[in-house]
Formats: structure tokens, sequence, C-alpha cells
């Protein structure tokens, strides 16, 4: 019977974290066997469209003027593109602040309600076609306008999701490192999720919608940028991933400030599932079905807790068995785990050290997510989360 179990969580474990992943690229790969390669669209300065940015912030003063020079920067031509800037419950002067500079609509109101409050009040003040949204304390790609609007000369396209960069330098602490790989491995499968069929969900740091399919979304969400996207997404739209537009920020100060964000999140992945529920439905949606179960609603809900009782049930089985000395898979296996564990403990011992060896801090950033993971639905559960954002501190 622990056998069993084991085998079923080692599935689940292996599936999730990298099953899906080769099962995805052996898709793609053979999809394009039989489809043409796609040709680079290229628009002349009559053919852009108007678009525009989309900024809500609280209490983000020291961001504004390194936030704005980067929006007046982007290679797009400055005549189409729209400023807006929703700034609710800011008390640090940033409304004050970003009114000094003419070119940018700025909204504000007293009160916080959260951001997505502030995103469906500032959503009727857009003119233009296509709408960015992106953090204040997020600079973009210069081309990333100009490789968004190119994206969406695809009718089929509903909404782009950019990439997630994390800007990481060779003399940074080792904390850095768990974030940037992880995020270079998520941007790996969101390519091929978007080259299979659709990505699954954007990312707030940069993504961008046809403001036409924009639906005001409940103000609880915790996840907007998701719920927006997949939402479009269920519309029979495509989520393209297009890593020539994207974001760059600075790693946490620390994993534990990391997990500040990937408790929220988890959190809003269990909401999430509560209002996608039609989408959990593969005879309905597809290949979207088997691409959101795969890669965020297993991630969400049942790999974090088989990938900790997967080491209870390894010990269990040795102990059963009295196989502990014996070089068998199970021994092995179990002595695996340990190791990868005793790094992760090294990594929170060693967080704020400056060393080259920063692939050994990746088991505590793994370790740290997943259960980041396990607490996030579990306060979720308890309804002790807030719609506000609490932020982490970045470096």
């Amino acid at each position: 019977m622990l056998e069993i179990l084991f085998w079923i969580l080692f599935a689940i474990v292996g599936y999730t974290y990298f099953g899906y992943a080769v099962l995805l690229f052996l898709m793609v790969h053979t999809k394009r066997l039989f489809s043409k390669k796609k040709e680079r669209i290229e628009l002349t300065s009559e053919e852009l469209p108007d678009v525009c940015l989309f900024v809500t912030a609280y209490n983000e003063l020291d961001c504004i003027e390194q936030k704005v020079k980067n929006s007046f920067a982007l290679n797009y031509p400055k005549e189409k593109l729209q400023y807006i800037w929703v700034t609710d419950g800011s008390d640090d002067g940033s409304p004050e602040k970003l009114r000094q500079y003419p070119e940018l609509e700025v909204f504000h109101l007293d009160e916080r309600r959260g951001k997505m409050h502030a995103m469906n009040r500032g959503m009727q003040f857009v003119r233009t076609p296509i709408v960015i949204f992106s953090d204040s304390n997020t600079l973009l790609g210069k081309d990333s306008v100009m490789e968004i609007v190119r994206e969406f000369s695809n009718p089929k396209v509903g909404c782009i999701a950019g990439e997630k960069r994390i800007l990481e330098k060779a003399s940074d602490e080792a904390v850095g490192s768990g974030e940037s790989m992880y995020w270079k491995f998520e941007s790996w499968i969101k390519k091929l999720d978007s080259d299979l069929n659709s990505a699954v969900g954007a990312v707030g740091e940069l993504f961008a919608i046809r403001s036409k399919l924009f639906e005001k979304v409940e103000e609880d969400t915790l996840l907007d940028d998701f719920i927006i996207s997949l939402r479009i997404a269920m519309k029979g739209y495509k989520i393209a991933y297009v890593p020539g537009a994207y974001a760059m920020e600075t790693a946490s100060v620390s994993v534990s400030e990391e997990m500040k964000r990937k408790i929220r999140i988890a959190a809003g992945g269990i909401q999430t599932l509560l209002r996608l529920k039609p989408l959990l439905n593969p005879i309905r949606f597809g290949l979207l079905s088997f691409q959101y179960i795969s890669h965020k609603v297993l991630r969400w809900t049942i790999a974090p807790l088989a990938l900790f009782t997967l080491l209870i049930v390894n010990f269990l089985i040795l102990l059963a068995e009295n196989t502990f000395p014996e070089a068998g898979f199970f021994s092995l296996f179990f002595y695996l785990q340990l190791f990868m564990y005793l790094l992760a403990m090294f990594g929170r011992l060693f967080e704020h050290r400056k060393t080259r060896m920063k692939i050994a801090f990746i088991p505590y950033y793994f370790a740290s997510m997943n259960y980041a993971a396990v607490a996030g639905w579990l306060r979720f559960l308890k309804g002790k989360q807030s719609v506000k954002w609490e932020k982490a501190k970045r470096a």
C-alpha cells in the first residue's frame, strides 16, 4: 500500500515539475514538423495603432521618475501613446509627482480599495484599441510596445504575455539566483505553451489586451492578470507569449520577502480555480484545459503537498522493509531527497552570501516556493488573504 502511494506521489511531482515540460517540448516539435514557419510581420508607421500604457501604483514615489523616463524612451511614436496612471490610496506624494509630467493622465482617489478596483476604474479612460499593463517598479525593454503591436496583427490573439526578467549581477547575493532560474524555466514553458496553443495566463509585470475584450473583474480578485488573460482565452482568443516584449526588475532582497508574493499568488490560485471552474472541463475547452491543469492547477494544489509527503512515505517504506543499508531504488531516492533538503538548509543559512556557486541555492528557492504554495491556500481557506498587496522588498 505504501509503495502504491509512493508511486502516485512520485508521478504527481515528476509530471508537474518535469514531465509536463518534456511532454510539451515533444508536442511542440511534432507540431512544427507539420506547420509552416511563421513570418515576421512588419508594420509601417501609418499602420501602427494607438496604444495605452496603463500603470496602477500605490505609494511608489521612489520608482516613478525611472518608470516615467523608461516609458518616454520606448521605441514607438509618442503621438500614438496614451499614458494612464491610477494612484488610488497613495499618500506619499506619488500623484503630485506624476502630475509634473503633462503627457501623463493621472487618476487618483484618496481611498485605497485594491489594484483590481483601480484597474476597473481606470479602464473607462482608455481611448485606444490596445492597452498594455505594467508595474511601476519594472522597466520595459525598448522595443516591447512594437513587439506587442506586431503580435496583435493576428486577429486570433486577444492577449499578449510579456516576459519577466530578473536583473542579476555576478556580484549579487545568491538569493537572486533561485528567482532568476525559476523565471528562465517558466519563460521557456510559457513559450512552448504559446507555440502549442496558448500561453496559460500572463504576469502583471507586462501584459496587453485588446481593449474591447476587457470586462470588469470582481474587486476582491487576487490575481488580476491571470483572471483577465484567461477569461479572454476562454472566449476563444489566444494568449501569445512574446519574449521580445519584456519587463525587468531586481530580485527580492530575500527568499522570505519573495515568499510574501508566492503566498499571495498561491491564495489567488485557489480563488482562480473557483472562478474559472468551467476551464477544468477539457470537453469544453480542450487543449487549453489540459495546459491549465498541467501548468497551473497541479502546482497550486496537490503537487506541493505531494512533494513534502513523498519524503515521509519513502522513509516509512524503508522503515517497514528495514532496507536502509541496501542500495535499492527506495534507499537511493530517499538519500537523494535528504541531500536536496540539506542543500535547501544550506541555502537558508548562507542566503545573503555572495558566491559564484549560485546553482546550489536553487533547492532552497524550490522548497520555499512549495511551502509558500501550501501556506497560500491555507491562508485563502481561512479567509485571511487581503486584496491589498503587501509589496516584497526588492534589491
